[in-house]
């Protein structure tokens, strides 16, 4: 069967969380079935934050986001993306606000999460990495700690820094299962230490990793980020992901060559970031394949509401969902 059309019959894992984990999953979904998001869980920033601190409940945010990308209920999505503009609720996102009731309701964030994907009929599965209630924490320039997603993304971290959760996670024993089952499972492009570190420093996640048959693919970032990524390339990027995993357990790593318009990073990048750079030579070298393509998203996304708290820190320059997907179904079909 070709990858461009139809179930390829695939079980792919992505892991990630926020932005990064939809846009695989928006586009995989079109050619695959059997799709699991595993997303971390340390968020603690804008609407998500408010409602960890408020409620004690385990963050909502990027397990909304995934939800939302594998659903196949255009109204529900919007309903679930939608955010309250004014009053007590202003910046909260429905979405947010729903998994919340239904913690609150059953007593379990789990449990929360299978009766929202029954709700928006979402074609394939979301698991939490672990469902301990944890802080991230990441060690800063001056070697002290930085706890805290929404903290460390403003703050000054060290190079290649230590990361760790507190307390240490347990991980969720389904999203272990799905990476040793799984035919591919796929890093996602994201925030390196604030979205990828929290699932990847979990010691099952980092075992299963390790154990897996899968084929497994990182999907580079687009941008650097000022500071901890200023200046890293496509290698330095997959080096990172794989010190944090604990070992050098990547098949395959997928990045763009399509270099953004002056216009458009003048226009849509923010301060500090510049697209991530590749060397040919230096990636034959590494001991996994690579796959160099096009997959800039050519439309500047433009999905963010005026009440979204932290929109000022969300990326516009993106990955285009089905490039992405099809340069994934060709390494599974390789």
């Amino acid at each position: 069967m070709s990858e461009e059309h139809g179930d390829s019959g695939a079980k792919i894992v992505v892991i990630g969380g926020g932005t990064g984990s939809f846009t695989l999953l928006t586009g995989l979904k079109k050619y695959v079935s059997d799709l699991t998001a595993l997303v971390n869980m340390a968020d603690d920033g804008g609407s998500t934050g408010q409602l960890r601190d408020e409620l004690g409940v385990l963050p909502p945010g990027d397990v909304r986001q995934c939800l939302v990308a594998l659903s196949d209920s255009p109204r529900v999505r919007d309903l679930f993306n939608y955010r309250f503009d004014d009053g007590s609720l202003k910046g909260h996102a429905f979405g947010n606000l729903f998994l919340t009731a239904l913690e609150k309701m059953t007593g379990s964030f789990g449990e929360a999460v299978q009766l929202a994907s029954q709700v928006l009929n979402i074609q394939g599965r979301v698991i939490p990495t672990t469902l301990t209630d944890i802080t991230l924490c990441v060690e800063s320039a001056s070697g002290e700690p930085i706890k805290g997603q929404f903290k460390i993304a403003h703050a000054d971290i060290a190079k290649q820094p230590k990361v760790w959760l507190e307390p240490e996670a347990v991980a969720h024993p389904a999203a272990v299962q799905a990476i040793l089952e799984a035919d591919m499972v796929v890093i996602a492009p994201g925030n390196l230490y604030g979205s990828l570190a929290p699932a990847l420093v979990i010691r099952e996640i980092q075992e299963a990793l390790a154990a897996t048959s899968a084929k497994c693919v990182f999907v580079c970032n687009l941008v650097t980020k000022p500071g901890p990524t200023d200046n890293l390339s496509v290698v330095d990027f997959a080096s990172e992901i794989e010190r944090l995993a604990g070992s050098e357990f990547l098949d395959y790593v997928v990045f763009n060559t399509d270099q953004p318009s002056a216009e458009l990073m003048d226009k849509y990048a923010h301060d500090g970031e510049h697209v991530v750079q590749y060397d040919i030579s230096e990636l034959k070298r590494q001991h996994y394949e690579f796959r160099g393509a096009s997959i800039l998203a050519k439309k500047v996304w433009s999905g963010a509401q005026s009440s979204d708290p932290i929109a000022a820190v969300r990326s516009f320059i993106r990955h285009d969902p089905d490039a992405v997907a099809r340069q994934l179904m060709r390494i599974y079909f390789a």
